[in-house]
């Protein structure tokens, strides 16, 4: 019997009881497998607040609920109808689990660009040089660092790891003052870097997939939120609850 996929986008009005919480059944990710005719790319299958409910992540970034017989699906994000308003549960454990990859990049791995003065808030972009809107926001990087924010760059090469732009990304990242050589591949000089450099292009690319990633520029805010494609300096500040004069 095939799995029957629900219409519904959500699940509203749900108590939340701790007593709730539950380990997957072992042998769900076989029993979706099975039910679905052909292999599901999952990386893994947790308890959900809802009984007899059970999180699935795809390879991807992509969630569904399942029961423990991995008959009945749903698709879609699930919401806890809590007292001050609706909160979307399952943005929220993506956007902690998102936070907790990238936190995880030390500093050495990442292309920093650090205000002058007080850094009042840090922004994550996986970026690519070829990618059009990513020009837009380099092009406005120094406005970001006027206002206390520091901008990290990890690579995300949008033809893949062995593109030409993950080369490209790759010199970038073996360059002696990667800053410096990431604003020259946006400018479209030649970078120069060591040949013989193991450069963390198809890691971060990687992270990327495995963080939701299709496109770029992907913007991380600081609680593991991702906004995609390009959004002004003065829109990041005020998300950031930094005012434009630098102030926050």
């Amino acid at each position: 019997m095939r799995s029957r996929l629900l219409p519904a986008l959500a699940l509203v009005g749900v108590a939340l009881a701790p007593s709730a919480f539950a380990e997957p059944p072992a042998d769900l990710a076989d029993k979706l497998n099975a039910h679905s005719g052909q292999p599901l790319p999952i990386e893994a299958i947790d308890d959900s607040p809802v009984p007899g409910l059970y999180e699935v992540r795809l390879r991807g970034g992509n969630t569904l609920y399942s029961d423990a017989d991995g008959q009945y699906l749903i698709v879609g994000d699930l919401y806890e109808n809590a007292d001050d308003g609706m909160v979307n549960l399952t943005e929220q454990a993506a956007n902690q689990r998102r936070k907790a990859l990238v936190d995880a990049v030390p500093e050495d791995q990442r292309v920093v660009y650090k205000p002058a003065g007080e850094v009042k808030a840090r922004l994550t972009v996986f970026t690519d040089p070829t990618c059009p809107y990513c020009h837009k926001l380099h092009a406005e990087l120094s406005q970001l660092n006027e206002m206390g924010i520091e901008v990290d760059y990890l690579a995300f090469p949008r033809m893949g790891p062995s593109s030409d732009a993950a080369r490209q990304l790759a010199r970038v990242w073996c360059a002696d003052n990667r800053s410096e050589a990431m604003s020259a591949a946006f400018r479209g000089d030649e970078v120069d870097a060591p040949k013989n450099c193991d450069a963390p292009i198809a890691a971060q690319y990687r992270l990327g997939v495995e963080s939701g990633i299709q496109g770029t520029p992907a913007i991380i805010f600081p609680d593991g939120k991702m906004v995609p494609g390009y959004l002004p300096a003065k829109r990041l500040a005020a998300m950031l609850d930094v005012n434009a004069d630098g102030d926050s």
